[in-house]
């Protein structure tokens, strides 16, 4: 399904604003970025050129607030009816953005078929792909802003202060499912796009907003929206970066191991074996095969306690009290290191579980079984020297001010793996922090918002060109 974009209403983040000032081409060229070097604008200010500080001034705080609780309340859990409703619901804001927007029905049983597929965990029935595109200026790069739609489920209620997809305003915090992780971001994209054309900045090149069903259990929106043959010339992820430059993730495999024991009544338990015992050193083995997978980590991960964590999140053993368990199924992650291939990472845990298996009296002869179902990340990083970085970080140090910001890898899988292994140099940028993402303490500052959505216009800018 096709969409075609008209003109922007008040129903839109920010309004149609004064035509654009004099038009600037850039001046710095690599790998297809246009690279527009900051200049002066008409008022004096230092590294702003006048169509810059045009859309700086449209930055709305107030429509980022607003925007912020509308896709809060939208209950838009990974798999669930609600998760193709924001989709539809984005589709409309880009439209009144006046991008040329596709909205389509993905074809689940194609991708799930493809050999790529990265894998998914939370059942589904249908999943809509999105894509918003300033419409064509001239001969500019295309720069993709991309963010997730769906967030996790909000566990027990109780620890949340109300209904978790009710926001709650604290001064300039606002709380919520997905408050950080990540409808801040979409709305920062929201606003940096709107703020623009409130400016009638004319770009060269064009802006294309992925918005992608699915992240949380693999990637399955990223990987259709790629699919579909949606690309660009470099890629910002909004992901919650807590005021930092994300250049590299590291993977993460859900694997599943069954493991057997014997039943018997729970009274002669000595007649039977525990499938729960049996489990036990093979936790052991896990926890020293985490340890000597951490023993080196990259320089952009070494700021991490345990980088690449390798972690048992479910354990499910016997069906009645009084029996002796015969089956255990584990699952959990396992974290994939920098530059590591996927498949070397799932045989060094294969190995593991075998020697273990083999140096144990009961797991010898039955030795437990790995799979590897869910969500399988590679890690991903933006290749060492490419500008982005240095336009996004100088971008954030015109819009906003402060120290630079910091560059580091993050310990968690995310699309930039997606994007980056499509030949799409890729970062995350975003506001929020990731530590209380997924938890009942979630939040995120308007604030920070702001300073995101600001330093996305001059990132833009200085990408696609402007002219």
């Amino acid at each position: 399904m096709t969409i075609t974009g008209d003109e922007l209403n008040s129903e839109g983040l920010g309004q149609e604003g004064p035509a654009s000032s004099e038009p600037r081409r850039g001046s710095l060229s690599r790998n297809g970025l246009a690279c527009e070097e900051p200049g002066r604008d008409g008022l004096g200010r230092a590294g702003l050129g006048r169509a810059e500080a045009a859309a700086l001034d449209e930055v709305d705080e107030a429509a980022v607030a607003r925007a912020l609780q509308e896709l809060i309340a939208i209950p838009s859990v990974t798999g669930s009816p609600a998760e193709s409703e924001i989709q539809h619901h984005l589709a409309g804001r880009l439209e009144r953005l006046g991008m040329d927007v596709d909205l389509w029905s993905m074809d689940l049983p194609a991708l799930r078929a493809h050999p790529g597929f990265p894998g998914a965990e939370a059942p589904r029935e249908e999943a809509w792909g999105l894509v918003g595109t300033t419409p064509a200026g001239g001969d500019g790069p295309v720069l993709v802003l991309q963010g997730h739609v769906d967030v996790v489920p909000p566990g027990d209620h109780a620890a949340w202060d109300g209904d978790p997809f009710v926001p709650r305003v604290s001064g300039d915090l606002v709380h919520g499912r997905g408050a950080c992780d990540m409808k801040a971001g979409l709305v920062a994209h929201l606003a940096a796009l709107a703020a623009i054309r409130s400016a009638g900045v004319r770009l060269r090149g064009r802006v294309a907003a992925h918005f992608v069903v699915g992240e949380e259990d693999g990637g399955l929106g990223a990987f259709g929206t790629l699919r579909r043959g949606h690309g660009g010339d470099a890629c910002v992820i909004t992901e919650p970066t807590g005021g930092t430059l994300i250049t590299a993730n590291a993977g993460a495999l859900t694997f599943r191991l069954t493991v057997l024991g014997k039943a018997a009544h729970a009274s002669s338990r000595d007649a039977g074996v525990s499938a729960i015992d049996a489990y036990l050193p093979l936790h052991r083995a896990l926890a020293e095969l985490e340890r000597a997978r951490n023993a080196d980590p990259a320089p952009l991960m070494a700021e991490y306690p345990i980088p690449y964590a390798l972690s048992v999140g479910t354990l499910r053993a016997g069906d009645w009290a009084s029996s002796v368990p015969d089956l255990l199924v584990a699952e959990g992650r396992l974290g994939v290191r920098l530059g590591e291939d996927p498949a070397h990472a799932r045989a060094e845990l294969e190995r593991c579980v075998a020697d273990a298996c083999a140096a144990d009296p009961w797991l010898r002869d039955r030795p437990a079984s790995v799979s590897w179902p869910g969500g399988q990340f590679a890690s991903g990083r933006l290749p060492e020297g490419h500008p982005l970085r240095d336009v996004v970080r100088g971008a954030h140090a015109d819009a906003v001010g402060g120290p630079p910001v910091r560059e580091r890898g993050a310990p968690y899988g995310s699309d930039l793996r997606l994007y980056a292994a499509a030949g799409i140099p890729t970062l995350q940028f975003g506001p929020g922090d990731v530590r209380v993402a997924h938890s009942a303490r979630e939040h995120v500052s308007v604030r920070e918002v702001v300073a995101v959505a600001r330093a996305l216009v001059l990132t833009v800018l200085r990408t696609v060109g402007t002219g």
